[in-house]
């Protein structure tokens, strides 16, 4: 079986949230992928072990996170150990603050949404427009990961976010080897990943608001995650983790 965490606060009211056990059926059927999905909250994330067992990390919406620090060390896992990772909305917020922090030595990068940052430090900052319930749209670097995956140079997309990338970081993030591959018509960031991983991607939007099926991305990092497990560097199955419970119906 394919193991896969969600890590995130799982919630009824995240719209994301009850999507997603739909959209893990949809991959089972229509990709024939054997997926062992679990939900992971953030603060359990918090210790490195709780994900390593997993052959796919996908760090979903929702934030503020129950833990901040559990939402950067998942990404910092993923990104470390060489895990296919997703992460979406507050995924690629604290995708961007792990890579800051760990990567760039940017020790005091902070979100703006927590509230606990010195000012000059918030990498991770009010849109100047919340597009929270919005759908626009993006552009996509030539060549890039997303791009492939799509398999166009623009796309529409659909938001629920009030929260993004502080432009004056961005060369910081950019020297250091993230790759930012998808803009909105103003130039800002919608997407990021990183050369050289097997499977990196944050997106800004939401692909699991998009239609019926599921998304392009999506399928692509559960393919990445299958691909990981069948060349055997995922275990059978993760460790239990206390804490830890699998996909099923959202609760009432």
């Amino acid at each position: 079986m394919i193991s896969i965490a969600l890590v995130g606060d799982r919630s009824p009211t995240v719209r994301a949230h009850t999507r997603i056990p739909t959209i893990i059926d949809a991959l089972r059927e229509e990709e024939g992928l054997d997926l062992d999905v679990y939900w992971v909250p953030t603060p359990v994330a918090e210790d490195p072990e709780a994900l390593r067992g997993f052959a796919g990390v996908w760090l979903v919406p929702g934030s503020p996170y129950a833990s901040e620090a559990g939402g950067v060390a998942a990404a910092r896992t993923a990104r470390v150990e060489g895990i296919p990772f997703l992460g979406t909305c507050g995924g690629f917020q604290h995708a961007l603050l792990e890579f800051a922090r760990d990567v760039c030595g940017f020790a005091g990068a902070g979100h703006a949404e927590y509230g606990r940052t010195a000012p000059g430090d918030e990498l991770i900052v009010p849109l100047s427009c919340s597009l929270a319930g919005h759908e626009a749209a993006v552009e996509l670097a030539p060549g890039s990961l997303v791009e492939r995956l799509l398999g166009t140079a623009r796309t529409v997309e659909r938001y629920h976010c009030s929260y993004g990338l502080a432009p004056a970081h961005l060369a910081l993030l950019r020297a250091h080897g993230m790759r930012f591959t998808g803009h909105d018509d103003s130039g800002e960031v919608r997407v990021a990943e990183l050369p050289g991983h097997p499977f990196f991607l944050a997106t800004l939007f939401q692909p699991e608001l998009s239609g019926t099926a599921p998304h392009p991305l999506i399928r692509g990092f559960a393919r990445a995650a299958a691909d990981r497990q069948a060349a055997g560097v995922a275990p059978a199955a993760p460790a239990p983790v206390l804490g830890v419970a699998p996909t099923a119906p959202a609760p009432s």
